[in-house]
């Protein structure tokens, strides 16, 4: 992203991690009650609400004010300690619970572990290099991920930045192989984050949904 940005470019970049942020949302809420912590309705509520302004009132831009940007992490810790407790549950339920009916345990599974690819797309999207508001500006961080294009800029076009789709593959590849693939992280905090996605996807896949195709009837 670059200084000479207009408003609605700015606007328009930020619209896929909304959508993001909405697509978790509803993903908690087709779990079942069992695999959330009281009303499942609390938790798409406390996203919805305060993503409104977020999305339509304020464009992200090194000048906006920090409850902005803390705000949204805010919302992706918020989703992301819901979906580590729905995966807990689902494992306690899986080995303690006298469970005859193995479908639904596999859809939430694959709920679970779409909403941790989700979530830490986004952790990624709003951590490197200081965030989508400064990134690509004289305002930027040192990189917390190292993309292909870096490496290699006869690959890419000479002001390339990359997108959240970029952040959303990196995501989804790291919780596939549970280990970096094209894109490297640099930084502790990132190498945390991509570690933390690694073990819930490891959990979801290998203990979780294993088990309920085990019990499938």
């Amino acid at each position: 992203m670059t200084e000479g940005l207009t408003h609605r470019d700015r606007h328009a970049q930020r619209l896929p991690a909304s959508l993001a942020l909405v697509i978790c949302a509803i993903l908690y809420l087709v779990l079942p009650n069992r695999l959330a912590v009281g009303p499942k309705w609390i938790l798409p509520v406390l996203i919805v609400l305060p993503l409104i302004p977020l999305s339509l009132g304020v464009h992200r831009h090194p000048d906006e004010s920090p409850w902005v940007r803390r705000s949204t992490i805010g919302l992706v810790g918020l989703i992301n300690a819901a979906n580590i407790v729905s995966m807990f549950l689902l494992v306690h339920l899986l080995l303690n619970a006298n469970v005859v009916q193995g479908r639904n345990l596999v859809y939430s599974a694959v709920s679970v572990w779409v909403t941790n690819v989700i979530v830490f797309s986004l952790w990624f999207w709003e951590i490197d290099r200081g965030g989508p508001a400064v990134r690509g500006t004289h305002h930027t961080d040192f990189p917390d991920i190292q993309f292909p294009q870096m490496e290699n800029p006869h690959l890419a076009p000479p002001d390339w930045m990359p997108s959240y789709a970029d952040y959303l593959y990196t995501a989804f590849a790291n919780g596939t192989s549970f280990a970096p693939a094209d894109a490297m992280p640099l930084s502790s905090r990132m190498k945390m984050l991509f570690a933390l996605e690694s073990v819930v996807s490891l959990i979801t896949i290998a203990v979780v949904a294993a088990r309920a195709v085990n019990i499938l009837n």
